[in-house]
C-alpha cells in the first residue's frame, strides 16, 4: 500500500506555488518522494525540503511555459504530474468600496478577463506543453484545482455582517472559470486516456486564512464538519490523485469541502 502513494522519482509541478495551498501542495509531494518544481509568476521564496526546482512562470504566456519546459526536463529528463493550481480570485483594494464593486452589476470587464487567462488559459497553456511530454512518454498524471464554487453558485448571505450589510459579494469570474476548469478536464481526460495520462479535478473548499468571525462563522455553518478547512486537508487527496493509488481514475472531480456540497 506504501508503494500506491510513492511518488519517489517523479517530477512533480506546481503552478501558482506561493500562494497559500500551493505550498502545501509542494510539501505533500515533496514527503511522498517527488522532486517538485515550484513554479509562480513571483519567486517562490519558503523553505523546502527534497529534491526542487524553483521557477519563475506566467502560466498565461506560452513562451514561459516554453522555456519552464526545457529548464524542468534538463533538471530531471521527465514531467510526471502537474498540478495546475495557479489561480486569480478578486480582491478589491478598498474593504469600504469591495461591497459594491463586487457587485455583477458593478463589475469591470478587465477583472472577467484577467481570471478567465490565468485561471482557463493558464491551465490550457500548462496543460498543452507539460502534458504533451506525459503523452509521449505515455504516463503521467495532471490535478486542476477548481472549487465548490465551480459546482455550485456562492451563497452570497455569507458575506454579511452580523448587522445585515452585504460586505461583499462573491463575483462571477472565479466561479465561472472554476466550472470551466472541471470541464476542460473531462475534455482532456477522454483526448489523453489512450496514452495514459490521467486528468482528474481536485475541489477544495473554503480554508480559514484570518477571515473576519462573521464570515468564519457564516461558513463554518455551511458545512457538515463544522470548520473551514486547513491547507493541510487537501494534502493526501493530491497525493492520492498524483500517485498509481488511483491509478484506474481519470475525469473525475474529487471533492474535498467539508460537506459543504453535500446538502
Amino acid at each position: 500500500m506504501t508503494d500506491l502513494f510513492s511518488l519517489k522519482d517523479k517530477t512533480a509541478i506546481v503552478t501558482g506555488a506561493s500562494g497559500l495551498l500551493g505550498k502545501a501542495h509542494c510539501e505533500a509531494l515533496a514527503a511522498a518522494g517527488a522532486n517538485v518544481v515550484l513554479a509562480d509568476i513571483r519567486p517562490v521564496s519558503f523553505e523546502m525540503a527534497g529534491n526542487h526546482l524553483r521557477v519563475i512562470l506566467d502560466v498565461s504566456d506560452e513562451g514561459s511555459v516554453q522555456q519552464a519546459k526545457e529548464r524542468i526536463l534538463n533538471r530531471f529528463g521527465s514531467i510526471d504530474i502537474l498540478v495546475n493550481n495557479a489561480a486569480i480570485n478578486d480582491m478589491f483594494e478598498s474593504p469600504a468600496l469591495a461591497g459594491k464593486q463586487s457587485m455583477f452589476e458593478n463589475y469591470p470587464l478587465q477583472l472577467w478577463d484577467n481570471a478567465w487567462k490565468v485561471n482557463v488559459t493558464g491551465v490550457f497553456l500548462c496543460s498543452q506543453v507539460f502534458g504533451a511530454v506525459m503523452a509521449e512518454q505515455c504516463s503521467g498524471s495532471i490535478i486542476n484545482i477548481a472549487s465548490t464554487y465551480g459546482m455550485v453558485g456562492p451563497d452570497q448571505n455569507i458575506y454579511k455582517s452580523p448587522s445585515g450589510e452585504q460586505v461583499f459579494f462573491k463575483s462571477p469570474a472565479y466561479p465561472v472559470t472554476k466550472s470551466a476548469v472541471i470541464g476542460f478536464t473531462k475534455f482532456l481526460a477522454a483526448y489523453w486516456g489512450h496514452k495514459n495520462v490521467r486528468v482528474n479535478t481536485l475541489s477544495p473548499g473554503g480554508v480559514e486564512n484570518k477571515q473576519d468571525d462573521f464570515f468564519i462563522k457564516n461558513y463554518t455553518a455551511k458545512t457538515l464538519l463544522g470548520r473551514m478547512a486547513s491547507p493541510a486537508d487537501y494534502q493526501g487527496a493530491l497525493v492520492f490523485l498524483a500517485s498509481d493509488a488511483s491509478a484506474y481514475m481519470t475525469g473525475a472531480n474529487l471533492v474535498v469541502d467539508g460537506g459543504w456540497t453535500a446538502i
